[in-house]
């Protein structure tokens, strides 16, 4: 081998080694590899490997996916689909990321909270869709946290939740509507034929007491 080609080859290594070297002096970075148009914080990404950062901003078109690629695990956020980054778990903002992780690297999509049950290798998705969230447990169980309720999902079986989990008693509600106030009525007070009797009468008393105050009354012997 000529010195020509012993540079080349020399060269490629360095370029290969170069991002890995890199990643392994910032513990808060991992490999982006993309198929397709992908933003990272706004901005377009090329197809070739680039490094992601705890915190970053993913986002995917529809006719495009993305690979996350860090020790022990690998992220495949699907087309369409906008998630935040983590080193222990993904946000996901909508669309779908399937997990594949020996560090029980997990999932967040609104208040639904999807993780390895062990630190076995495991693999599962996460779609977000229209405020619905389909979980799958395609290899190994998932613990899955929505809001108060906390519960284990076995290999093979899938599960959906809403996106927002209940923050209150569903009986509240219909407590609290019985015990407010009376419905109001369909007219005013004032219109009642009661108040109206009432306020007529009133209006005669008033005027006789001031007649009276006023001195005697008018008659033929004694007229004003």
């Amino acid at each position: 081998m000529g010195p020509s080609a012993l540079r080349r080859v020399v060269g490629c290594v360095l370029v290969c080694l170069f991002p890995v070297s890199m990643l392994a002096a910032d513990s808060d970075a991992a490999m982006l590899r993309t198929n397709g148009a992908a933003w990272v914080n706004g901005f377009h990404v090329p197809r070739a490997s680039s490094a992601i950062f705890s915190g970053d901003m993913l986002q995917t078109r529809a006719d495009s996916v993305a690979n996350i690629d860090e020790p022990g695990s690998t992220i495949t956020v699907l087309s369409d689909s906008l998630v935040e980054f983590e080193l222990a778990a993904v946000h996901l903002e909508h669309g779908g990321v399937t997990v594949a992780t020996s560090k029980e690297v997990g999932t967040t999509a609104g208040d639904v909270k999807v993780k390895p049950a062990s630190s076995v290798w495991t693999e599962f998705n996460v779609v977000d869709v229209d405020g619905t969230v389909k979980i799958a447990a395609r290899k190994g169980d998932l613990t899955i946290a929505y809001g108060k309720e906390v519960f284990t999902l076995a290999q093979g079986q899938e599960t959906s939740r809403d996106e927002s989990a209940p923050t209150s008693d569903p009986d509240k509600k219909s407590k609290k509507h019985d015990s407010g106030t009376a419905a109001p009525a369909s007219g005013g007070i004032l219109d009642s034929p009661i108040a109206v009797g009432v306020g007529a009468a009133a209006v005669v008393g008033i005027t006789t007491w001031v007649l009276v105050q006023n001195g005697n009354p008018a008659s033929p012997s004694s007229p004003n």
